[in-house]
């Protein structure tokens, strides 16, 4: 039976970084980042909302197509309201693959702290992310943080795991373990 992992958590609390780590010892493991579908959309910036929703609709489509060959999937993505995480849970479903979902946590705090360490980046999905942080409109990434947290406070099935600021050898294990405790999964180290 495939996998397929959401791994939620604030803007900069490390998913890319783990969902690619996690995916390192697993053969064909679509590591799918919808901040990298979105920025293959040209002049999503000019209309960031569409240019969203389109790249999680394109993001449900790869992975129907490669969790029904019986890989596996990581999306690492934050979410702060319920709609996508459904719209997962339902390909999971119809592919018979099994719905993971993580959320990585710390505080609100550090949340902000470890986006603001990383606006220096040249990655273009953390680029992206500053410029539309830097929206005079934009929710801090605290409130955001704590939006996300009140939102999956009513997902039971969520499971918490701690992201260690600048120890991601540490918050990969946090991971690991709590996937393999909850799921009795074979160790993915």
């Amino acid at each position: 039976m495939p996998d397929l992992i959401l791994l939620n958590g604030a803007p900069a609390s490390g998913k890319s970084t783990l969902a690619r780590l996690l995916a390192d010892d697993q053969d064909l493991m679509l590591v799918l980042d919808i901040d990298t579908v979105r920025g293959l959309l040209t002049r999503w910036e000019a209309a960031p909302t569409p240019a969203g929703h389109a790249a999680r609709r394109l993001a449900l489509s790869m992975c129907r197509t490669h969790l029904s060959t019986g890989n596996d999937v990581v999306v690492p993505q934050f979410l702060q309201r319920e709609a996508f995480i459904l719209e997962l849970a339902s390909v999971a479903a119809e592919t018979g693959a099994r719905f993971i979902e993580i959320c990585l946590t710390n505080t609100p705090e550090i949340a902000s702290s470890m986006f603001a360490a990383r606006a220096s980046s040249d990655e273009p999905n953390h680029r992206a992310a500053k410029l539309l942080q830097g929206d005079p409109e934009a929710v801090p990434v605290s409130d955001l943080y704590n939006t996300m947290i009140g939102m999956l406070a009513a997902r039971p099935q969520t499971i918490f795991v701690e992201s260690v600021p600048d120890d991601v050898g540490r918050s990969l294990e946090n991971l690991r373990t709590a996937i393999d405790h909850r799921f009795g999964l074979e160790s993915r180290s």
